[in-house]
């Protein structure tokens, strides 16, 4: 398929074609990932200088384990996942932020969040304030935030990535819109 017509097809086509050893196709993959993946990893990972290199295993990790990929599911969900992955190592790395082993908010049920008309005035709203205070979230918190906000997943599909429960990404995503309004209360009060 000449290089041109990979911009009007499908992720899943696409993979199909780097699959029969078109490897233009993985590139066009790239070209539209790349910028979300360094975007997602550099809000994820705050601060965190290597961006661009995480991007780019992210990329040779999706390739070399391509034959893995389910077609039937989001080609992006599933990128998501390798990046979320990736954060997650890279953090392990730094030691710059802990990862807790017990995740009360996986192991204590929670009753099903659904998303209402609501969450997209919410979404734009908390975007803003999100910008200036997401270093002050621990990752379990600030990962599902720049998914929903910045990255415009769904529910569903921050639960897959991050492999928790669909009522988990709600959850989370309301004590980070606590902790986020708590920090621009205490920011606009002049309170450390």
């Amino acid at each position: 398929m000449p290089a041109g017509e990979h911009a009007t097809v499908t992720d899943e086509s696409l993979v199909a074609c780097v699959r029969s050893g078109d490897t233009v196709a993985y590139g066009s993959l790239m070209e539209r990932y790349m910028a979300r993946m360094q975007r997602y990893i550099r809000k994820f990972l705050f601060g965190h200088e290597d961006a661009e290199d995480i991007a780019q295993e992210v990329f040779t990790k999706a390739y070399v384990h391509l034959n893995q990929f389910d077609a039937s599911r989001s080609f992006s969900t599933w990128l998501y996942r390798i990046a979320h992955n990736e954060c997650i190592n890279a953090i392990k790395r730094k030691q710059r932020e802990p990862i807790p082993f017990f995740d009360p908010d996986t192991l204590f049920p929670h009753p099903v969040a659904r998303e209402t008309p609501r969450d997209h005035v919410e979404r734009v709203e908390l975007r803003m304030l999100v910008e200036t205070s997401l270093e002050q979230l621990a990752p379990k918190y600030r990962e599902p935030v720049v998914l929903y906000y910045f990255e415009e997943r769904s529910y569903r599909e921050i639960a897959d990535i991050m492999r928790i429960p669909v009522a988990t990404v709600g959850v989370r995503l309301a004590r980070a819109r606590t902790l986020l309004a708590a920090a621009h209360v205490r920011d606009a009060a002049g309170h450390p």
